[in-house]
């Protein structure tokens, strides 16, 4: 007989605290196993969560990666190859990684091996970078992000399945916005920390300490995650590899509603995509006076302390309009700054106006992060979870690889020209996500 697994008093407490309703033990969509851990759980899941949004601010490819290649003299190409190998190399193979997870009856242990495998890549970084210059230090780090991606891509796939498994619809989105609010405090004091160079000097060092931090981050992650308290779950639809890959992608052609979402999730990446040009645009207009890491670093994080906790309960009362919100405010956002760029160049060179549209981007793309990682849980029940996370990532992984050739248009236009149809792709995936179905509740 399964022996009944019961909740101390105090995390009962603090979870009715953060939740902060009547019904904080209310159980939608888990078994009553389940049911009985779910405020251990929740808190487990936002630590874990904290521990790897933190080592994500730490090791950011779009800042801190790229200035460390800079730092050994590795030439620019490795630097645009960053996001692209850094996103579709944990997204593509999802769809092979998804016929392993759904052979797991406890998937909390793929969490787990993801995990460590990402600390492993960042320790071979902090080595790679100690060891070797120029091209060669190029290519040692690119192949080292290609085993953080892969190794990404488990965690992604069981980290959603897990989350739907463990907590209940209505407390999902407070999980990941309690991390990133945690996580935003933190990352400003990294920030305000890589602002100062008490040296006087950008050397090497300084920016392996960062990776060395991420590595053991991940591993405390690891570590955390293992003590969720998963009940078994289904395991049918984990055969071929190559047959449930086709399977699975034909769920684009008969489930709407997911087709739906997969389209409003890739127009909406245009938030994403519209963080780098931001960076360029300040290079561009300021002669790189604002080419501080921690200036951004800054912004960021406090774009999650102001967010997290916001979009998280946001996305509890309805996901989809926190897609609707976040994805015409980063719009919203871009366009503004395109619009000062072009037609206000006294303003355009003031050095404030550019981490603080990073600072509103920042503050947008965490909602449309939140509401579609919320939103993509709470439609799909059951043993489907696996398969909607495996075949939207692997399309969204295929459209980053494309969309990142938007980068050439530079040569032919101004980079507010750039940000400013971004800016309208991401206007169009707000209008489409009114479409989409309401699955919260």
């Amino acid at each position: 007989m399964q022996e009944t697994v019961r909740t101390s008093p105090a995390i009962e407490m603090a979870y009715q605290a953060l939740v902060d309703d009547e019904d904080a033990r209310v159980c939608k969509d888990i078994s009553d196993d389940a049911c009985r851990v779910v405020p251990g759980n929740f808190f487990l899941q936002i630590l874990a969560q904290f521990f790897t949004k933190l080592a994500d601010a730490l090791a950011n490819p779009k800042t801190v990666l790229a200035w460390l290649l800079t730092a050994l003299g590795a030439p620019g190409i490795f630097t645009a190859l960053l996001v692209p190998i850094r996103e579709s190399g944990s997204l593509i193979p999802q769809l092979v990684i998804a016929s392993y997870v759904r052979l797991q009856r406890i998937r909390k242990w793929t969490f787990v091996l993801g995990s460590v495998l990402e600390a492993l890549a960042l320790f071979a970084m902090v080595v790679i970078a100690a060891t070797l210059t120029g091209t060669t230090a190029g290519v040692a780090l690119i192949a080292a992000l290609v085993m953080f991606s892969l190794a990404r891509g488990l965690c992604s796939v069981a980290s959603k399945d897990v989350l739907g498994k463990t907590v209940p619809k209505t407390r999902r989105g407070r999980v990941g916005g309690w991390s990133e609010f945690a996580a935003g405090i933190v990352t400003i004091g990294v920030g305000i920390v890589l602002m100062v160079d008490p040296a006087g000097t950008d050397n090497t060092f300084t920016y392996l300490l960062p990776f060395a931090a991420a590595g053991g981050l991940w591993l405390l992650a690891a570590g955390t995650y293992a003590l969720i308290r998963e009940y078994p779950g289904v395991t049918e639809g984990g055969g071929n590899a190559l047959i449930e890959t086709v399977q699975r992608l034909d769920r684009l052609r008969r489930d709407a509603p997911f087709r739906h979402f997969v389209i409003a999730r890739a127009l909406l990446l245009s938030s994403a995509l519209s963080a780098p040009f931001v960076i360029m645009l300040a290079h561009e207009q300021t002669e790189g006076a604002l080419l501080v890491l921690g200036l951004f670093v800054l912004a960021d994080g406090i774009a999650h302390v102001v967010a997290g906790p916001f979009w998280g309960r946001f996305a509890d009362v309805s996901s989809r309009r926190v897609m609707i919100v976040a994805g015409a405010a980063a719009s919203a956002s871009a366009a503004a700054l395109a619009a000062v760029a072009t037609f206000i160049p006294a303003l355009a060179a003031a050095a404030w106006i550019y981490p603080a549209f990073f600072f509103l981007l920042s503050v947008a793309h965490s909602g449309i992060r939140l509401g579609r990682k919320t939103y993509i849980v709470d439609l799909a029940g059951g043993n489907r979870r696996t398969d909607y996370v495996s075949v939207s990532n692997t399309v969204i992984g295929i459209v980053l690889l494309l969309a990142g050739s938007v980068g050439a248009l530079t040569a032919v236009m101004p980079v507010a020209g750039v940000i400013a149809i971004l800016a309208a792709i991401g206007f169009v995936g707000a209008i489409w996500s009114v479409m989409l179905p309401e699955v919260t509740g």
